[in-house]
């Protein structure tokens, strides 16, 4: 691997691992076009190099959920109650998504859902609507469909599932801080599940770059778990100090900017 790679994949862990922290993203949402990026530089076809991100991405939530939670945990910002009610339903949608319809659809419609849901997501964050005061959280049967939805969508776009359990959360009357924290601890089932799906479904495929598992790409794996888990805590305490109001917008920026470029992609290969 080539020193010019590592470095790249480096400072790819390190801002993701901050931004995991901070926002509670999971970094799926930052990795997956710059490793589409990385990968159609070296060859590799724009559907299967969006399919390579998107799972290595995931992949590497599993080391990046567990170094914030902690940090996150420090200041008893985790909400457990709902990890464990959200949980069973995330691990059945997540593999659903990561051993049956990831596989069957092309790389250029995962690009384009990947930009309509990162979208939509950082409308909701810039609108600050102001839920309810009556709303509460679901019983069991909710949440146990929230989760359902939460992984199938993040196993489609590779993401630790923040854009849509934050909101959901903030939606239910939960504060931010605990949505983010708690949205920190659902990568891991996220991650786990979908990465499974994507080693399964991705075994025996042609033309894949060289170090590949299934649809992981190995190199961006090692290298930015390493990093990602040194910055991730730092970015859980910069959460503490910023105001909810920049917070959500900070995170709503983020998204529009990679969800314009990942429906450059979605374009790109379909052509």
């Amino acid at each position: 691997m080539h020193a010019q790679l590592i470095v790249e994949l480096a400072l790819l862990g390190l801002a993701t691992g901050f931004l995991a922290g901070l926002l509670g993203i999971g970094g799926g949402m930052i990795m997956v076009p710059f490793i589409t990026v990385m990968l159609t530089n070296r060859g590799v076809s724009d559907g299967l190099a969006v399919k390579m991100a998107i799972a290595t991405s995931m992949s590497t939530i599993i080391f990046t959920s567990i170094s914030s939670v902690r940090a996150h945990q420090k200041r008893g910002n985790v909400r457990w109650d709902l990890v464990r009610g959200l949980a069973p339903g995330i691990v059945l949608g997540g593999a659903l998504a990561s051993m049956g319809v990831f596989a069957s659809l092309k790389g250029a419609w995962l690009a384009l859902l990947f930009a309509a849901f990162v979208s939509f997501s950082a409308t909701q964050m810039f609108l600050d609507k102001k839920p309810a005061p009556t709303r509460q959280v679901p019983g069991a049967v909710g949440l146990t469909a929230a989760g359902g939805l939460i992984g199938f969508l993040s196993g489609l776009v590779g993401a630790g599932g923040a854009f849509v359990s934050v909101p959901f959360m903030t939606w239910c009357n939960v504060a931010i801080h605990n949505a983010v924290a708690t949205s920190a601890a659902l990568g891991f089932p996220i991650a786990l599940a979908n990465v499974a799906g994507y080693i399964i479904s991705g075994i025996g495929l042609q033309n894949l770059p060289t170090y590949s598992f299934g649809y992981l790409w190995l190199p961006a794996l090692g290298v930015i778990a390493c990093c990602s888990v040194l910055t991730a805590p730092l970015g859980a305490r910069a959460a503490q100090t910023l105001p909810v109001k920049q917070l959500k917008r900070v995170f709503a920026s983020i998204l529009y900017l990679l969800a314009a470029y990942m429906l450059y992609k979605g374009f790109g290969a379909a052509n």
